[in-house]
């Protein structure tokens, strides 16, 4: 399963993005990050590391805090150079996701882009535990789970991916870029709950 770059940009330009209001959450944007490795296509996923302050050891995209003066695609490829390594120019911007906010504060904002083939990540240990490469050939087979909690009417979003369980936020986000990139259908998650243990 693989998808090109023009391809992801045509369906995103297509995509009736939504835009949550900013309220009293402080404003967030990861990116989902493609490329291209020994020819298979897929993206990075971060896990991280146990002693971070906020939501430590949770499987993440390369994201963070919009800072005073930036835009969204501007905080998202900051976040992805301070913590991969990686740079992404504005040709390899594709577009955008939904908005997502979350338990702890935050409205999450999502980027879509592409990175050179075979790009190298040079890991921030201060802020990634461990690196996946997730090939969308391995995504397309995921089925993603729905489970009930007492403490919402709303169903937690599980995606099995790299041998775990990735919840929301981020396993929504994955989940709505799979949707669209890998079936072209215009999935919604803002329905979709976080886990108890990350509304910290």
């Amino acid at each position: 399963m693989t998808i090109t770059p023009t391809e992801l940009r045509d369906r995103l330009a297509g995509f009736p993005r939504r835009v949550v209001p900013l309220d009293h959450n402080r404003s967030a944007a990861v990116a989902v990050v493609l490329t291209v490795v020994d020819g298979v296509t897929g993206f990075w996923l971060t896990r991280r590391p146990a002693r971070m302050r906020e939501h430590p050891g949770q499987f993440a995209l390369p994201g963070g805090r919009v800072e005073p003066g930036e835009d969204l695609v501007t905080a998202a490829l900051r976040e992805t150079r301070e913590e991969l390594g990686l740079t992404v120019d504005a040709d390899g911007v594709l577009g955008m996701l939904d908005d997502y906010p979350t338990r702890s504060g935050y409205r999450i904002s999502p980027v879509v882009c592409w990175t050179a083939d075979d790009s190298v990540p040079m890991t921030n240990p201060a802020e990634v535990a461990r690196l996946y490469f997730v090939p969308l050939a391995d995504l397309a087979r995921v089925t993603p789970r729905f489970i009930s909690i007492p403490e919402s009417d709303r169903p937690v979003i599980q995606m099995p991916l790299v041998g775990e369980l990735v919840h929301a936020p981020t396993g929504a986000v994955i989940y709505q870029f799979a949707e669209l990139a890998l079936h072209d259908r215009h999935t919604r998650i803002d329905g979709l709950e976080q886990p108890v243990f990350a509304w910290r």
